[in-house]
């Protein structure tokens, strides 16, 4: 039976297509099985209270296998993204930096995180995740 990855993929809901294109490209792949754990717009956690928020997402941060931090210049900036990564991390959840397409530089936040960072590949994304998930 193959593994199934859970995964918690980090991400600006301003840049969702980044979020959606990765998903497809990670599911597009055979054989490779993936569930996914991170908050959308589809499926908001829906609430104000950010303690709630964050006790949800720790929860689900804690069930993947592997975090993966979208590493968008813009990620920088986004203090849910810092917060998702540095909860993965100070758990011991393996987070691996994905460089969106056309990027030269990436976020710093999630380069500071990250045990490796690989480009927007397929095959570089699963390989790196059948690596380092645990």
């Amino acid at each position: 039976m193959a593994k199934i990855y859970n995964i918690f993929i980090s991400h600006s809901w301003t840049h969702n297509d980044d979020l959606v294109g990765l998903k497809d490209l990670l599911e597009s792949r055979g054989y490779f099985k993936v569930e996914f754990w991170e908050s959308t717009r589809d499926s908001p956690i829906n609430s104000s209270n950010t303690s709630y928020v964050k006790m949800k997402l720790k929860e689900r941060i804690l069930s993947a296998d592997i975090v993966l931090g979208i590493a968008g210049i813009y990620a920088t900036n986004s203090d849910w993204i810092a917060w998702e990564l540095e909860t993965a991390y100070n758990n011991a959840i393996p987070i691996i930096g994905v460089i969106p397409r056309g990027q030269e530089r990436i976020s710093s936040v999630v380069n500071e995180y990250s045990i490796d960072n690989v480009r927007w590949n397929t095959e570089s994304i699963v390989a790196a995740i059948r690596v380092h998930s645990k």
